[in-house]
């Protein structure tokens, strides 16, 4: 920069810091490209470059009057940016932090929310006392068959030994008693 540039600028800097309007307009025009520039290389966006470089300036002029006159209002401009930048960073790391906890409350809620209410448990209960009624209409063998295997839940083989027959016949009699089953309750 020229000595004409640098005590133009100095103006333009004392100028801004008194409010005048012009000044700010002048310093935002000549350094845009610069903080837009420096912006677009850390982002690798221009929308967020472009925002991250307004917030820039706009921090930078509400605090005008901190700038010291010893020192280069690039550079200073910069750290600004820099600093906006990596606020934003933060606050957009915030909120998916709180996103994803409020998420994961939800889940938990909803987990929670899957437990039977007590509602739920009464339908059950009918639904099972309904099924224990057709259950008693079948012939006692065949009771027996499926309390063994859905009650008590036991395996083929255990049934097998249980009641001292081949497991082949534990087989053909516990889907017999099932279609009996199936039938008694259809027919209500």
């Amino acid at each position: 920069m020229s000595e004409l540039n640098n005590n133009k600028l100095s103006e333009h800097i004392k100028n801004a810091k008194l409010g005048q309007q012009t000044s700010f307009s002048f310093l935002l025009d000549y350094y845009w490209n610069a903080v837009f520039s420096f912006q677009l290389k850390r982002t690798g966006d221009e929308f967020q470059a472009e925002e991250i470089t307004i917030k820039s300036f706009s921090k930078a002029f509400d605090k005008i009057e901190t700038f010291k006159e010893e020192f280069s209002f690039k550079t200073w401009l910069l750290t600004i940016s820099k600093n906006t930048h990596i606020d934003q960073v933060r606050s957009q790391k915030n909120k998916l932090t709180k996103a994803t906890e409020a998420q994961e409350n939800l889940m938990v809620n909803t987990v929670l929310d899957l437990a039977p209410t007590p509602e739920d448990l009464m339908i059950t209960k009918q639904n099972l006392a309904e099924l224990l009624r057709h259950l008693k209409k079948l012939k006692p063998h065949y009771q027996e068959i499926i309390q063994l295997r859905y009650f008590q839940e036991m395996s083929y083989k255990e049934i097998a030994i249980e009641l001292g027959e081949p497991m082949s016949n534990i087989k053909v009699k516990l889907l017999r008693a099932k279609k009996l089953l199936l039938q008694n309750i259809k027919t209500i």
